[in-house]
């Protein structure tokens, strides 16, 4: 009373919100989106319409790693799939309790999770509303991607109209106008623009802990920063590969994105640019990995071809592998064009 006093409310024992609903799926779908202002009515139509399959998040356990949260009939090699598919590809992470992780990171594990566990239909609430809208977008491009592989269904309610681009759903409604738009096919991620160059080995300091294997760099190498709307997201770099049956040759030392941007193919995209670059001045550019996403885009990309069939490489001859004796790894050779000469002499010497 003394509220309705103070802002001349007109009396009532019930405030009350409506919402008309007409929503007629279509068949054959894999991604949707509720979206709208606060107030609108999402939450309230994603709980009337799929309340069994809604997602707020999950009770992790604080002294346990995320892997570990997972359903229990989940193999290792399915769960570290599942989390490489949504964009969070960096394995020392995966040890970690869920609280030690970033938001963007606890982002992409709960949707993990959530398609682990519920194979049929995801109903995420608040999606992406606690994360930067850079990571964002690059999350929402990642998980629809991972969500049609597996061929699921997942809808996401969420108030930013700014990943409808990077989500691509196949159909979007809006409580506010009882609107629902079939958008398959209609829409087109947008391109992600890099600056690639030159950087001193300092910069290693911010992607080092998110290595897969070790956070140590050789003083020798050359480094390479790629930023996206002016912010760092991947480093490479890359040492000569001293060998007597191969002269004149490269190969990738260290390649890192940060969680957040991983997903979309950054790491690749910087990897084989720097290898166009070495290419360009007649130099040749091999990788070794023993990272199961980047040999699965590797062994299917026209820019590499394998020039070592995966293997434990203790017994290798070259030294790029003969540290790594108990992990099966698998060796590539760039064999795409070069960039323009004249460009990687700047790279290079930028």
């Amino acid at each position: 009373m003394q509220l309705e006093g103070m802002f001349d409310l007109p009396l009532s024992k019930v405030s009350e919100s409506r919402w008309s609903v007409h929503l007629e799926l279509p068949a054959d779908w894999n991604v949707g989106l509720i979206v709208g202002p606060s107030g609108s009515g999402k939450s309230t139509v994603a709980r009337e319409l799929f309340g069994a399959h809604l997602v707020h998040g999950y009770d992790w356990a604080p002294d346990k790693s995320i892997v570990d949260g997972f359903p229990k009939d989940a193999g290792i090699k399915d769960i570290t799939g599942l989390l490489s598919s949504v964009g969070f590809s960096s394995p020392p992470s995966w040890l970690r309790p869920f609280s030690a992780l970033s938001n963007g990171e606890q982002f992409r594990v709960t949707v993990a999770r959530a398609l682990a566990q519920q194979k049929d239909l995801v109903v995420l609430d608040e999606f992406s509303s606690v994360v930067d809208r850079n990571v964002a977008q690059i999350g929402s491009a990642a998980i629809q991607k991972a969500v049609r592989s597996r061929n699921q269904k997942f809808i996401a309610v969420s108030c930013h109209t700014d990943i409808l681009e990077w989500l691509l759903p196949d159909w979007v409604y809006e409580p506010a106008t009882d609107t629902l738009t079939l958008a398959r096919g209609e829409l087109q991620r947008p391109p992600i623009e890099l600056e690639i160059f030159r950087i001193d080995k300092a910069a290693w300091q911010l992607f080092r802990h998110h290595h897969y294997l070790d956070s140590t760099l050789s003083n020798s190498a050359a480094c390479f920063l790629a930023t996206w709307r002016g912010v760092p997201v991947c480093f490479s770099s890359w040492l000569p590969l001293f060998s007597g049956t191969l002269p004149n040759a490269y190969r990738e030392h260290r390649t890192v994105t940060l969680p957040d941007f991983q997903g979309v193919g950054i790491g690749n995209a910087v990897s084989a640019y720097c290898a166009s670059a070495y290419r360009a001045i007649g130099k040749r550019a091999f990788s070794t990995t023993s990272h199961p996403a980047m040999i699965a885009s590797r062994v299917k990309s026209p820019l590499w071809r394998v020039s070592r069939g995966t293997s434990f490489a203790a017994k290798d001859g070259n030294k790029a592998v003969r540290h790594s004796p108990n992990r099966l790894t698998t060796g590539f050779e760039y064999v795409g064009a070069a960039m323009d000469k004249a460009q990687a002499i700047r790279l290079f010497g930028s």
